[in-house]
């Protein structure tokens, strides 16, 4: 199968050294994605953990979009969090954000948090997805 490289200004522009996205037949993986303004380059809401997620969210679903598909199509979300205290108002504002985008009676992807570092101090929260495309 073909792999092709998913790529959209309106989501953060990727390192170096990796795509915003890869497509493989009907499969989207999205990079790990964070609190970044896609026109500037730069980290959002330093230290509001709900705005940061909500920012983050933004990204994975233009990446999504880019790649032929919505948040309707993602079956897989894995959210990166720096400390377990943050993991309440993630939460809220995760949920918040699908609700308005996907409606209240949709399939809500799966998910998997986790508690790491990330890359940047400033970065509170990542998020990469896994879409099933038609």
């Amino acid at each position: 199968m073909t792999r092709t490289a998913v790529r959209t200004d309106s989501a953060p522009a990727p390192a170096h050294t990796f795509s915003q996205g890869v497509r493989v037949g009907n499969l989207l993986q999205v990079s790990g994605q964070g609190p970044v303004d896609p026109a500037t380059n730069e980290y959002l809401y330093p230290g509001d953990v709900a705005a940061q997620t909500t920012r983050t969210l933004e990204n994975v679903a233009a990446i999504v979009s880019a790649g032929g598909g919505s948040l309707a199509d993602v079956v897989m979300l894995r959210v990166y969090l720096t400390t377990r205290a943050n993991f309440a108002a993630m939460n809220d504002a995760y949920g918040a954000f699908l609700a308005e985008r996907l409606g209240p009676d949709a399939v809500l992807p799966a998910r998997t948090t986790v508690m790491v570092e990330l890359p940047r101090e400033e970065m509170l929260v990542e998020i990469d997805a896994l879409a099933v495309l038609e």
